[in-house]
Parts: C-alpha cells; structure tokens; sequence
C-alpha cells in the first residue's frame, strides 16, 4: 500500500501537476485570493484611494504594471486551478511564476504606450483611415491598436509565456535542466495556433482590448491585468 501511494505521487510529480493542498491551506489560499480582487476593487471604488493609483501608474508605470501583473494574473491562474480540479491549488513554482507574471506586465505596460502612440501618429499622418476628432476617431484609434499589438506581440507574448509554463513543470516533474528542445517540444503547438492564437485572439482579446484602449491611460494596465483571469477561467472551462 505505502509502495503505491509513494508510486502514485512519484507519477504525479512527474506530469508537473501541482500537489494537493491540506483544508487550512486551501482556506488560507481562498482568503488571499479574493483579499488581493478585494484590494484592487476597494482602491478603485474609493476616489482618494483611486486618485493615488492614478498618481502612481502614472509617476512609475513599470513598478505598477509589474504589481498590477504580478498580483491579478497569478490570482488567475489560480482561479482556472480551482475551476479545473475543484479544489484550491497553488501552480508549480508560484513564486517564480508571480515574477514571470511582473515581467510581462512591465513588457505589456511598454506595448500599450509604444503600438497607442504609434496608431495615433499613423492616423495623423493618414497612414490609417478615421475622422481626425470625436467618438468614431477613439473607437477607431482603439481598435486599430488592440488588432495591431494583438496580431503582432500577443502570439511572441504567448508563446514566450507557454515556454515558461512549460519549463517550470518539467522541473517540478523532475528535470533539473530542461533544455530548449525539450520545452519546445513538450507544448501542444498545434493546439496553441488553432485555439490560442487563431480563436481567442479575434474573439477574446481584439474585442476585450479595444474597450481597455477606450479606457484612460492609468487604467489600461489593470484592465489587461484583469482579462488574464477571465481568460483563464475561460481556458479552464474549456478543459
């Protein structure tokens, strides 16, 4: 009996699945969860709160893209956990995947100043069609931005954080330095390019990002930070 149950976690290891956490531990991890959503909605709802956030993303926009991240994009990841093995988990390596997470976010806070400014010189120098004023000009602006960073950086962005994903559970499974070859060839590519990129990128995050561009500066970050987790809930349910 012991030589099963050391055989069946030794396997479980292996697939870099995360271990199942003890009833405290699980409460602990819902508590925190649901305080760091409640955080950022309270600073939000609360003008002086809101005010300093607004100060603060726009003082230090890398600082801030990379806790906006961070903090809301693991969360997601968290969430799909709970929603897929309906039980509260923390993913392999999570320490190191918040860091991933921060990193992406100073990369995204990057991109969504550096493809807005670039839309907006090219619709002033009518490189790109749209009246020059009123709602049409925002909308258009907007769209043409999220399609422009989607189509572009978000494929790079996406597979770049698959090779992460990939690589944290192949340690967790045991591989103490898994090579380029073995992480690349460990990822369901044709499953990324069919769903990922061809489905969730028209239907998702054009349409989601095309609203966040509608949104003022200071919170385009947290609105990008806060569709990860609705994406990841969206993954999980179709697993």
């Amino acid at each position: 009996m012991k030589k099963t149950d050391k055989a069946n976690k030794s396997k479980k290891g292996q697939t870099g699945e995360p271990a199942p956490l003890k009833k405290s531990a699980q409460i602990a991890v819902a508590v925190c969860c649901f305080a760091v959503l409640a955080a950022f909605a309270l600073i939000l709802i609360i003008p002086a709160s809101r005010e300093v956030f607004k100060q603060l993303s726009s003082d230090h926009p890398y600082i801030m893209g990379f806790v906006k991240f961070a903090l809301l994009a693991t969360v997601g990841e968290i969430l799909a956990l709970r929603i897929r093995k309906k039980e509260w988990m923390l993913p392999v390596y999570v320490v190191w995947r918040l860091i991933i997470w921060g990193l992406i976010g100073i990369a995204i806070t990057f991109m969504m100043n550096f493809y807005t400014n670039g839309v907006e010189s090219m619709m002033k120098g009518k490189l790109l069609p749209g009246p020059e004023e009123g709602f049409w000009n925002d909308f258009l602006r907007a769209l043409y931005t999220a399609a422009l960073m989607n189509m572009t950086f978000g494929p790079v962005f996406m597979a770049f954080h698959k090779c992460t994903d990939k690589y944290l559970e192949l340690r967790h499974g045991g591989a103490k330095k898994p090579g380029l070859k073995g992480i690349v060839n460990g990822i369901d590519w044709h499953g990324f390019i069919s769903f990922t990129v061809l489905k969730t990128i028209p239907f998702f995050w054009i349409p989601a990002h095309t609203a966040t561009f509608l949104l003022p500066p200071e919170y385009r970050v947290i609105a990008a930070a806060a569709l990860s987790i609705a994406l990841g809930i969206i993954l999980s349910l179709k697993k």
